[in-house]
């Protein structure tokens, strides 16, 4: 097995809070079915506007409307802009995991940020508020590709000088794993941050929580 040179961290949901919990709070306080936001913006595939949003197709001023579009045609009526509200409020960086991330960079290992988001205003939380932590940040609507694309993955070990083989990629999305786990990454799905950075730990041979 390779020696683990580089780790990439998706940003919400693992180094900041997850915006699927969000999702979750505006479904309630909007009694909507539990997860029926997913569920659309899922069954609306690569050509709905989710997807259109975080390859950087559409700003998000053009992007309600058609999201909006997509979630009637599932049967769900949601309010685009106050969705992005309660996302925005929830996007709160887990110190334990920025903790982590000195420590790996401190002993010499590659360490990037890769997820998916969309164009933001500067004053927004959002991954640019990140820059610092890492060596590499690469954001889908940056460079019109989006997790589990596999190409975006292959980006992110190229622009961080590392391999496949020898990055660990954590995410709160199995399917977002499951594209880096066929490029030979090793992979570590985050749902609490604690185990899954123990799970790292044993990966790079050395403490990250203590």
């Amino acid at each position: 097995m390779a020696r683990v040179a580089g780790v990439l961290f998706d940003i919400g949901g693992v180094v900041q809070d997850s915006p699927l919990h969000a999702i979750a709070r505006y479904e309630r306080d909007h009694g909507l079915p539990a997860n029926a936001i997913n569920r659309a913006v899922v069954a609306s595939g690569e050509a709905g506007a989710w997807s259109r949003l975080e390859r950087g197709e559409l700003t998000l001023e053009a992007w309600c409307a058609p999201f909006e579009a997509d979630c009637r045609a599932h049967g769900v009526a949601v309010d685009g802009k106050r969705l992005m509200t309660y996302i925005a409020e929830a996007g709160r960086e887990r110190p334990q995991m920025l903790r982590a991330i000195r420590r790996l960079r401190e002993r010499g290992l590659r360490v990037g940020a890769l997820t998916n988001n969309w164009p933001r205003d500067e004053n927004e939380p959002g991954p640019h508020r990140l820059r610092p932590h890492f060596d590499v940040v690469i954001e889908s609507q940056a460079v019109g590709m989006r997790k589990p694309d596999p190409r975006i993955y292959e980006l992110a070990c190229r622009e961080l000088g590392v391999t496949p083989p020898e990055t660990a990629f954590l995410d709160d999305i199995g399917m977002n794993l499951k594209s880096a786990r066929a490029l030979g990454m090793h992979t570590i799905k985050v749902q609490e941050p604690e185990t899954a950075l123990r799970e790292l730990a044993a990966l790079v041979g050395f403490d990250l929580l203590g």
